[in-house]
């Protein structure tokens, strides 16, 4: 496997499609597929897509040569259990994404790649955060907002490594940062990124990488 920006592996699937576009697409609902299609971003997130949808949706993306992760959480329809990674693993799913501890432990032995969503708001949230990585072992952490991971040590990011940024991630200097804050790579639901290769990625000013000290507890 290839070493992700931060030293963790990273699945060759997904090393290979940030290798050109580090962007994943955060497609929510029917109407922005057209753009996903036709852009160079390789994967994608699937959500707010009804049970009724993924059948047509998942294969036609698959097609295409497109990774494809579901979202689980906001798949309207989709049962919240084991049943519903079956499902979506017959569909040609490539990934699960999910905020659920125990969806995340499912999916890799039914061979989905597995994608925990973490929301950092605070340093008790970013320890049960870790804790809950730490028994998933998941392909990817999604973690929102992306602003806060320059607020995170160097340290806790290891620990969520492979990373996604998400959430305000709005302009080519927002994935540059990230990435080179050591995440693998950045979701946006904003269409204009999803052609952001990685060769076209603005300078990140040295001040804007510093990072706080570790605290004594941690």
């Amino acid at each position: 496997m290839a070493p992700s920006p931060s030293g963790a592996p990273l699945a060759p699937r997904l090393a290979s499609a940030f290798a050109e576009v580090p962007v994943v697409a955060s497609v929510i609902g029917t109407e922005p597929l057209r753009q996903f299609l036709t852009a160079p971003a390789k994967v994608c997130i699937l959500a707010s897509f009804t049970v009724g949808q993924l059948p047509k949706v998942v294969p036609a993306l698959v097609r295409a040569g497109k990774t494809v992760f579901v979202n689980v959480d906001s798949s309207p329809g989709l049962a919240q259990d084991r049943g519903a990674l079956d499902y979506i693993k017959s569909l040609g799913t490539h990934g699960v994404v999910s905020t659920r501890l125990s969806l995340i432990e499912k999916g890799r032995p039914l061979g989905l790649l597995t994608m925990m969503k973490v929301f950092v708001t605070d340093r008790s949230n970013l320890s049960r955060s870790l804790d809950a990585i730490s028994r998933g072992a998941p392909d990817l952490v999604e973690i929102m907002p992306a602003p806060i991971i320059g607020r995170m040590t160097a340290r806790a990011q290891r620990a969520m490594s492979p990373s996604v940024a998400a959430g305000f991630v709005e302009t080519p200097a927002d994935v540059a940062l990230a990435l080179a804050l050591g995440s693998a790579a950045t979701a946006t639901s904003d269409a204009r990124l999803w052609h952001l290769r990685r060769d076209q990625l603005p300078p990140v000013p040295p001040s804007a990488l510093k990072r706080p000290a570790a605290p004594s507890q941690e």
